[in-house]
């Protein structure tokens, strides 16, 4: 069974050490959920496992499908089946989201394959139409430019269809909820557990329980300045949306939480 392993990782962004020892197991078909407050290095990870150059790897491996991705470059990453969805999607203008995401998959079918010619135009026809269906999105949706005039939503919407095309074994959603009204947040959200199954693990990077309601994670983790330092259940996160973080520092003191 694949699952992405964390061993020891360190990480600094501008000469700051960000991740300060972090370890974590996610196996494959559960989703864990990752919160904290701001600036405690949920979207330095999130960054890190895609291998953005910003984020310098200081000590610790991550291994994914018996290789140690830190050492792979990130279309390597994402060919070997992780996918990163964005705090930020950046838009696209001219375009599509159909040819942006056919001109994706022939880039992962052809690392697979040297020789390969890419998917046929009817082939990926079909795949789309199953895809948005399965997403209960509009076909009018994929003749658009990718995230060109979308609304906070339309753009998460864009990347969970990316997800469901390209099928990876792993997804890390940072802060999909981020800027989503309720109506959107379920939509996306519903959207990702209908991807879930046992060939499927997540990690869902939030500040927020609301998203939760809707995913269901199977693991909820609290990350403090660089580390993970309370790990449990759903009730973990309702426990956190009632009372806050204080209960945090108190129990790990400051010798745990700052440096």
């Amino acid at each position: 069974m694949s699952q992405l392993e964390i061993r020891d990782l360190h990480v600094n962004v501008a000469g700051n050490e960000i991740l300060k020892g972090l370890s974590l197991t996610i196996e494959k078909g559960k989703v864990h959920a990752l919160m904290g407050p701001n600036g405690s290095g949920k979207s330095t990870l999130a960054y890190t496992l895609m291998g953005h150059p910003n984020y310098e790897v200081t000590a610790g491996e991550v291994w994914f499908k018996g290789q140690n991705i830190l050492e792979l470059e990130p279309d390597q990453r994402s060919h070997l089946g992780i996918f990163l969805a964005f705090q930020y999607p950046v838009a696209i203008p001219g375009v599509s989201v159909a040819n942006f995401l056919r001109t994706a998959l022939n880039a992962h079918r052809k690392a697979k394959d040297p020789e390969d010619k890419g998917m046929p135009i009817p082939e990926f026809r079909t795949l789309m139409k199953e895809k948005m269906d399965l997403l209960k999105m509009d076909h009018s949706f994929a003749g658009r430019y990718l995230n060109d005039g979308f609304s906070g939503g339309e753009k998460k919407r864009a990347e969970i269809l990316q997800m469901a095309a390209l099928n990876p074994e792993f997804a890390v959603l940072d802060e999909t909820d981020s800027g989503l009204d309720i109506d959107a947040l379920r939509n996306v959200a519903e959207g990702v557990q209908a991807l879930r199954g046992p060939n499927f693990g997540a990690l869902v990077i939030t500040h927020y329980q609301r998203l939760l309601n809707y995913i269901n994670p199977d693991v909820v983790h609290v990350m403090f300045n660089g580390r993970i330092v309370e790990t449990g259940g759903p009730d973990l996160a309702l426990k956190l949306e009632a009372q806050g973080y204080d209960w945090v520092r108190e129990k790990h003191g400051e010798s745990v939480i700052s440096e």
